[in-house]
């Protein structure tokens, strides 16, 4: 503990001396006691107050000591060492309040001391005042432009707040200073995997392990490059996680994820397994092993799983299995249980489900999320893309045919191949530059059914992220089953490439229903609506509705880009 002494009536330099050597062999209970003493005969000097307060707080009596420090400031009302060891102690104490008055006591007493600012800046963090810590650390590096701690903390405060610029400049101004902080690289990677710039954090984090080996740096460097579509090296990073970490359920979570996209369903059904033998409560892992139960057709196993996992739409889900098993019933209490929330009423799956069960069964629709989906299908054209001589539309070809993005298996889709990651996440300008023309058309259309009297309308989200985007190719005879987007909220295809369509037919057009995915029916009267469309077209539609690709035979591909728009951070 950080000494400091002032004089009161000035006692003895030797009994002094005595006391400051006890302290610093750390003889505390005897320097209590001889500072005591001391004391009885020298009330009022401030020396033997400190050693008493640093007696007492180095055998953890913080109460006491803070007692010795408050009489240490009656004293000598201008000690700053004296409000900053209060400051130290009421936090020991968890009086927070009285931690921060204190601190800010000793940075007015003392406004150029860098260290204590900082100290005041650690406080207030760890008590969520982030803004306030922010303005501590300013005040540090504008006293001690190179104090490396001030601007590494400054920049997870920043990132605490969501101000991921500034935060980013912290960092980099500490690798300025420090070149060789793995902390400060890890940290950077993470600020610009959050603003979608995936490959400077791809760099930022293999900068952090040249430096330091990490499980948890290893763990972010993987989902980046999943966000990228580079799944053979997604899955290298999280198994070197698990080479450091063998007990890490997320990491192990996350394998079975990239191992899934790969078509790997056995190995993506073990790495599930490991995760909850390491951590049975581990609620992503659970929901995971769901899915793919469901998609397998184990629909009473995954109703068990979903029921376990109790995150995301885990309660939709298990409607949904009751419901593809036909046990009525069931579906319809949980369903009038959930629909009471009002909060349920955004979700696309219950609103499929909810659509659904009321055609069958001649019931009305309770969810209000977009009861009558079909007209909410829009379709347009992107002129920059419809032209013959496109040259964006040339390059997003060029890029697609040619960037490094694995295909991600999935059974609906045939005669085709589908990217992994986030398309629109990755570093081509073509990308970049196509997902800025879609943003414009979603906020068209939210614009045009802005008074439509449904939570889609109403909830449309002012600030949607892509949460999804990815490119779909198909050759002769490819076609994509039913099926609906229940992560996303408004989704939509762009269409780069169209093959000839035979007069009077409807070859890769895109068909729209109330109807699909193999959910049970008792009769063929669900609307039925088909898009055809031509290069450079754009269509956007409700996550709710079923969709499927239609066959084509022209000897030609038929190449789209397809997303998901969803609130921001959903």
């Amino acid at each position: 503990m950080k000494k400091s002494f002032q004089p009161g009536r000035q006692p003895a330099a030797a009994e002094v001396q005595s006391l400051l050597r006890l302290l610093d062999s750390g003889q505390w209970a005897q320097a209590e006691a001889a500072a005591a003493k001391a004391l009885m005969v020298h009330p009022q000097a401030v020396v033997f107050h400190n050693v008493l307060g640093s007696a007492l707080a180095g055998q953890q009596k913080w109460a006491e000591a803070v007692e010795s420090f408050k009489k240490v400031a009656a004293i000598a009302p201008q000690s700053m060492e004296a409000q900053s060891q209060l400051g130290m102690l009421y936090s020991r104490l968890g009086r927070h309040e009285d931690a921060v008055a204190s601190y800010r006591k000793a940075v007015a007493l003392k406004p150029d001391f860098a260290e204590l600012h900082c100290n005041l800046g650690i406080l207030l963090g760890l008590l969520g005042r982030h803004a306030e810590a922010v303005s501590s650390y300013a005040q540090a590096v504008a006293v001690k432009p190179t104090l490396v701690v001030a601007h590494y903390n400054a920049g997870t405060a920043l990132q605490a707040l969501g101000r991921l610029d500034e935060a980013a400049r912290s960092y980099r101004q500490v690798l300025a200073l420090q070149p060789a902080s793995a902390e400060a690289h890890s940290n950077l990677g993470a600020v610009l995997q959050a603003q979608g710039e995936l490959a400077p954090a791809i760099e930022s984090y293999r900068a952090a392990l040249a430096i330091k080996p990490d499980p948890k740096v290893h763990f972010n460097l993987g989902t980046a490059y999943r966000n990228q579509g580079r799944l053979a090296e997604a899955a290298g990073s999280f198994e070197s996680a698990l080479a450091l970490q063998p007990v890490y359920p997320d990491a192990l979570n996350n394998l079975g994820e990239v191992l899934r996209d790969q078509g790997r369903m056995d190995d993506a059904v073990a790495s599930y397994q490991r995760a909850l033998a390491q951590a049975p409560d581990t609620a992503e892992a659970t929901y995971n092993l769901a899915v793919l139960l469901h998609d397998s057709g184990r629909l009473d196993e995954a109703r068990a799983f979903f029921e376990a996992s109790r995150v995301r739409d885990w309660q939709e889900r298990v409607l949904e299995c009751l419901y593809k098993c036909e046990r009525y019933e069931a579906f319809e209490t949980g369903m009038d249980k959930l629909l009471a929330v009002r909060a349920a009423h955004a979700s696309p799956l219950l609103a499929t489900l909810s659509a659904h069960h009321a055609a069958t069964f001649g019931v009305a629709d309770r969810c209000d999320f977009c009861k009558d989906p079909l007209d909410f299908v829009f379709h347009d054209r992107i002129d920059a893309l419809a032209s013959p001589d496109s040259s964006l539309r040339e390059r997003l070809l060029v890029d697609i045919a040619s960037a490094e993005i694995a295909a991600r298996k999935q059974g609906r889709l045939y005669n085709g191949t589908q990217s992994s990651g986030n398309l629109f996440k990755r570093p081509e300008a073509s990308f970049r530059q196509l997902s800025g023309m879609i943003a414009a058309q979603v906020e068209r259309y939210r614009l045009r059914h802005a008074e439509a009297e449904c939570v889609f309308s109403k909830d449309f989200p002012l600030t949607p992220e892509f949460s999804s985007s990815w490119y779909v190719k198909m050759q002769t005879g490819g076609h994509l089953t039913s099926h609906i987007h229940e992560t996303g909220w408004l989704s939509g295809v762009v269409y780069l490439a169209i093959p000839p369509r035979p007069a009077g037919t409807d070859d890769g057009s895109i068909e729209f229903s109330t109807h699909g995915s193999g959910y049970p029916r008792q009769h063929t009267r669900f609307p039925v609506s088909v898009v055809s469309p031509t290069v450079g077209d754009i269509v956007l539609f409700p996550s709710s509705l079923f969709h499927r690709t239609l066959p084509f035979s022209a000897a030609a591909e038929r190449i789209c880009i397809a997303f998901d728009v969803a609130p921001a951070g959903a």
